[in-house]
């Protein structure tokens, strides 16, 4: 009884300290900072400022820069609006490779502001779903209709009782908006184009190919029911079954790690004293509060930021107050925006340089990555040994329907330091490929036995996308593989040693236990 207790006191803990966390990256820092494709300021017809997309495209890796980036336009591409074409790069590989599965963690889409700021109106958004209102979408009408049998799916406790869509005409609190509907049906139905042709599961697919899981909030579970009727239309109800994780981290059973929580507390310290020695940044907010006439500490805590993005995003202003007697009045300003914006990508390049972040993403996402590859490694054994997995067997599709605070430690853990901060409804696909046995003739002649087998039935390998861009040599377990004199796709064997063994050598530790459990010092 007593060492229950305590687990569950370190639960309640962890959980506190990873919803502050939450706050600090997504108002804080790790904003994005290039945006996918090339985005051209312009001043639209109503006086406003819009985008104009170019054809290149940019790498989800940010391009050196000649000057400073500007942190309002930047700030588009976290809106990530969907009124572009996005090319998708999943399901291509090598001619004649055999793709057996695919994992996908996606954030969730466009929502409102978790916060409000005292003294002004909200924004006035409408969280109901209609193919009348921008942005819409060709599947929005019959996903309605479908989202509405959901009673026949089995859903775990306490899915059942969160609302499958969006229904406010005022929306409350972080609920997702049309816009976050429409940008997963759009990345569902681009990897249903990607994976069509690779027959990933045959129409009749069994229940337990498909693995959905989300948090218990109605933003990630209505994501993540966009993106699956997306990819996978009019699915069948009575064979899907929703899992709840309770952790944003995905850890499911493996979440008690006392130094995964130090790392965080340090990385807390070093972005305080990082703003807290920004003058501009105090001198911003003092500014603000002045306007709305509110104490500065009242303001700060109120988190404009997640405010001012929702009014950036969907094309509303700033917020104002009237003038009042106390002089207090006008308007918050775009200027104001910048500042803000500024010191998160200020933020950004001193949390890369500290690793401490770091340190902490390897330890929080290590249980996701240990099940992800073990999903991996369960159908390569089947592969190796000659035999397709059997019907129904394995999971050949996983859909993962987390946060920022899920993909953000993720992406890290994986060695893409220099990636983009997930924007709305930004994803990361993993996929697992089987190479043509015909090409692996040259390993007959100097292997042994093993090596025989698989040159038989060939190797297996594992590609990383993230928001449709191949990052798979940018990950720390692939980057210093030789595709061009070998393979031109990454050994799945290096991700099994990454995330067993080697991932670990960041905290000096050989073990998920060693590294959570051995005192610091």
């Amino acid at each position: 009884m007593l060492a229950r207790n305590r687990f569950l006191l370190l639960v309640v803990v962890g959980g506190a300290a990873l919803a502050i966390l939450s706050l600090s990256l997504q108002f804080l820092n790790l904003i994005p900072t290039t945006p996918i494709v090339e985005e051209r300021p312009f001043h639209a017809a109503d006086g406003g400022i819009g985008v104009a997309v170019g054809k290149s495209r940019k790498r989800v890796f940010p391009q050196p820069h000649t000057q400073e980036p500007n942190p309002i336009f930047e700030a588009y591409g976290y809106c990530n609006i969907p009124n572009r074409t996005e090319q998708a790069w999943e399901g291509h590989s090598p001619a004649d490779y055999k793709l057996l599965s695919v994992h996908v963690m996606i954030r969730h889409g466009d929502r409102y502001p978790l916060y409000s700021i005292p003294r002004t109106k909200r924004p006035a958004i409408d969280c109901t779903l209609s193919t009348s209102r921008k942005p819409s979408h060709p599947l929005l009408d019959p996903f309605i209709h479908h989202i509405g049998l959901g009673g026949r799916g089995h859903w775990e406790s306490p899915l059942g009782s969160v609302p499958r869509l969006p229904s406010h005409s005022a929306c409350e609190m972080g609920e997702l908006t049309q816009t976050g509907v429409v940008q997963h049906l759009r990345n569902g139905q681009l990897l249903h184009h990607a994976y069509k042709q690779h027959s990933l599961f045959p129409s009749d697919w069994a229940p337990r190919q498909i693995w959905v899981e989300t948090t218990g909030k109605s933003r990630t579970l209505q994501s993540g029911l966009a993106f699956l009727y997306g990819f996978l239309p009019d699915f069948d109800w009575t064979k899907l079954t929703v899992r709840h994780q309770w952790s944003t981290l995905f850890c499911s059973s493996a979440c008690d790690c006392p130094a995964r929580n130090r790392y965080l507390e340090e990385e807390q310290r070093r972005q305080y004293q990082l703003r807290a020695a920004d003058t501009e940044l105090e001198r911003t907010y003092m500014d603000m509060a002045r306007t709305l006439g509110l104490p500065t500490r009242q303001l700060r805590a109120a988190n404009p930021i997640d405010s001012l993005l929702c009014h950036l995003c969907h094309g509303l202003s700033f917020p104002c107050v009237p003038i009042g007697d106390s002089g207090a009045g006008g308007c918050l300003t775009m200027e104001q925006f910048a500042v803000i914006r500024r010191q998160q990508l200020d933020d950004e390049v001193h949390r890369r340089r500290a690793g401490l972040y770091h340190k902490y993403a390897i330890l929080a996402m290590y249980p996701y990555l240990n099940r992800t590859a073990a999903k991996m490694e369960r159908i390569a054994k089947s592969i190796e040994a000659g035999r397709e997995p059997r019907s129904g067997g394995e999971e050949v599709f996983t859909l993962s329907s987390a946060h920022d605070v899920t993909v953000a430690p993720l992406l890290s853990a994986l060695g893409l330091e220099e990636a983009r901060f997930p924007r709305f409804a930004a994803r990361i696909v993993f996929e697992l490929w089987k190479s043509p046995s015909m090409i692996q003739g040259q390993v007959k002649k100097r292997g042994g036995k093993g090596e025989k087998s698989k040159a038989k039935y060939g190797e297996t390998f594992i590609r990383v996308l993230y928001n449709g861009e191949d990052v798979t040599f940018h990950t720390t377990f692939c980057r210093p593989h030789d595709r061009h004199v070998s393979q031109p796709l990454c050994p799945l064997k290096n991700f099994l040693s990454f995330v067993r063994r080697d991932m670990f050598s960041v905290v000096n530790a050989t073990s998920y236990k060693e590294a959570c459990y051995r005192r610091p010092g």
